[in-house]
């Protein structure tokens, strides 16, 4: 049923190309947690005053007063919040890791999870992003438009948290990066265009009659 539902919508959208990074797995981290409660478009915003200004980089970052990391990031929203949150993650990363992200990317995922999960402001979604997107481990992303497709769908029930939906990927499918980064930005696709919260556009839907 998955690997069918995957096929469907990749016929219908093809290739999404996510995560759209430009600089690396650092841009990548930096994302997961800017675009936590805001569209892509504002944490796009909030990624290019930062680039510009040479600042997507681990040493460059940490080195920024908090204020001006709050003020380059403004348009992602929530901005000293998510600058605070930011800070708790490099903080974690150089006492942990000395600074170097391939050491924290050289662990197993659930170890690599772990960690993330004891960041300040980081919980399963952005931690998965980072993992899968960053560190290119196996690791099935889950969001409000997974649960809602599934649930529609009569996969999961509404009330199914985080951890029952993930495993629903990792028993029926191979642990694929490709897969698992294509597979979440698809049903993300899916969720934007037809399996609306409100007023879904169930006819032009290419799951209908699944």
């Amino acid at each position: 049923m998955l690997l069918e539902i995957y096929r469907r919508l990749y016929e219908r959208f093809g290739p999404q190309h996510w995560w759209p990074a430009k600089e690396g797995p650092f841009e990548v981290m930096v994302g997961a947690i800017l675009t936590q409660n805001t569209n892509w478009a504002n944490v796009s915003r909030a990624i290019e005053n930062l680039r510009a200004s040479g600042l997507l980089d681990f040493a460059a970052l940490e080195a920024l007063p908090p204020a001006d990391l709050a003020a380059y990031i403004r348009p992602a929203g929530y901005f000293r919040v998510k600058a605070n949150r930011l800070r708790n993650l490099l903080a974690m990363i150089r006492e942990r890791f000395g600074g170097d992200l391939q050491q924290l990317f050289a662990l197993e995922p659930a170890v690599m999870r772990e960690h993330l999960l004891a960041v300040s402001g980081i919980g399963p979604e952005t931690a998965d992003s980072i993992i899968l997107y960053a560190a290119n481990k196996p690791i099935f992303v889950v969001d409000a438009y997974t649960h809602r497709i599934l649930s529609r769908h009569g996969l999961i029930d509404d009330e199914a948290d985080y951890h029952v939906v993930q495993e629903l990927f990792h028993d029926h499918l191979p642990a694929d990066v490709q897969l698992y980064n294509e597979y979440h930005a698809l049903l993300v696709r899916l969720g934007k265009e037809c399996c609306k919260k409100r007023n879904p556009r169930c006819q032009e839907c290419p799951l209908k009659g699944m």
